[in-house]
């Protein structure tokens, strides 16, 4: 029998580092690279892989033990081998009802149960071993009540999580639906009407991105003082009549560059390969208030457009919206949106990105204020913007310069600025 001791790594400069988690039992056959024990310093935690494959003979250590590099771990007997047949995890949602999940096949939400919405905000201590089977299952690790101690999220306290969120039936497993203990119509008279039928498709949209992208929303004011006069006083040359272009075409323009200098705002994020993925075209969406409901079509190409062609695009890619005769594939491929409600009213609000993108932009009606300039009150016209972001890929410092970018491009420079 070959008995292999398996040891702490290197962990850097950390010393005594609690163990917080064992993940195996004596007697059970592991594989190498198979985690072992969770370790939990004041900056993170990290579970320690095995480094062969075998049998645990005898476990070393336990919870609450602080080790240091090169402490034995536990003993394995290598010379077993390990059955190499698929395995399955059986997760128990009640006594009856079970959900089997390959291990080599990757896990499709719609087969165990519906995203979760997240309402709640904070951290929770938990492994990442946890933490990978709590978002497997749809769930977020910060709505669950831990057990363990110090309020730690264990598995069992996943599946109990699970358990009180859905349902079972007929072998199919769907999320737990309420029942009001009153009904409206006990209250006066109501009519009921079916949910259009844009607004029924784009539901779902909307609740995958606000429940799959953690949205951090800022706001600003943009002077567009210059950039507004010049706007209103375009006219045609030969026939003296006023030309119209919306201050959207010019933010549009703006935005563009702003794009061109901060490459993480036009990009998604492949979850799948866990990568970033970085897009070379300028296609802006933006969004159109139809009878029908709201849609967020495409304008393709946008940077070789001047200001003029994007008005017209703008124009005609609404009226083709309004009429439905827009074609479907033209809300897909976008690098950013813009939700305007300038025509409108109102000042702030939270725009919900458009996924997969991983920003938007807000903007909301131009209004008037005095401001301190050159020691003096002048009257200025600002443009209130809200632009969320997806925090995972896009921090507060880069999107407050990105902010800054855009009003650069829309300020008293505008016109060198979108090379007007």
């Amino acid at each position: 029998m070959a008995i292999t001791k398996i040891l702490v790594p290197d962990m850097g400069d950390f010393k005594d580092v609690e163990i917080i988690e064992v993940l195996v039992k004596e007697g059970q056959q592991i594989k190498k690279n198979d985690s072992l024990i969770t370790l939990e310093s004041d900056k993170s935690s990290v579970e320690v892989p095995s480094t062969h494959e075998g049998t645990i003979e005898k476990i070393e250590i336990k919870v609450g033990d602080k080790v240091n590099k090169g402490d034995l771990i536990l003993s394995l007997n290598s010379e077993i081998n390990i059955d190499a047949k698929k395995e399955t995890i059986n997760t128990t949602i009640n006594e009856e009802n079970k959900i089997q999940v390959k291990k080599n096949k990757p896990i499709k939400n719609k087969e165990i149960i519906p995203a979760i919405p997240s309402s709640k905000s904070g951290t929770k201590s938990a492994s990442p071993k946890v933490r990978k089977f709590a978002r497997e299952l749809g769930a977020n690790v910060v709505e669950i009540q831990g057990s363990q101690r110090g309020g730690r999220v264990s598995e069992d306290d996943v599946k109990k999580f699970i358990r009180s969120q859905v349902t079972v039936s007929d072998g199919k497993v769907e999320k737990k639906t309420y029942v009001e203990e009153y009904s409206h119509e006990e209250f006066g008279e109501i009519e009921l009407q079916n949910i259009p039928r844009v607004k029924k498709l784009s539901g779902p949209q909307l609740v995958r991105s606000w429940t799959e992208i953690p949205h951090v929303t800022q706001h600003d004011e943009i002077d567009i003082t210059e950039m507004d006069q010049f706007r209103s006083s375009l006219y045609d040359y030969y026939t003296k009549e006023m030309i119209k272009v919306t201050p959207l075409a010019f933010i549009t323009k703006a935005l563009v560059n702003a794009l061109k200098e901060f490459p993480n705002f036009n990009a998604s994020i492949d979850t799948k390969q866990n990568k970033i993925i970085y897009k070379k075209y300028f296609h802006i969406g933006f969004a159109v208030d139809t009878p029908h409901g709201l849609m967020v079509p495409k304008i393709r190409n946008v940077d070789k457009m001047n200001i003029k062609e994007i008005g017209l695009a703008l124009k005609k890619t609404s009226k083709l919206c309004r009429d439905l005769k827009i074609d479907k594939k033209e809300f897909y491929g976008g690098s950013m949106t813009i939700s305007s409600l300038g025509g409108i009213g109102g000042s702030f609000f939270t725009p919900i990105i458009n996924y997969p993108e991983v920003a938007i932009l807000g903007v909301s009606k131009l209004n008037k204020k005095q401001i301190y300039i050159d020691n003096q009150f002048k009257v200025r016209t600002l443009l209130p913007i809200s632009l969320s972001y997806d925090h995972r890929i896009i921090d507060g410092a880069e999107a407050a310069r990105f902010c800054n970018e855009v009003r650069d491009n829309l300020g008293k420079n505008f016109a060198f600025k979108l090379a007007i």
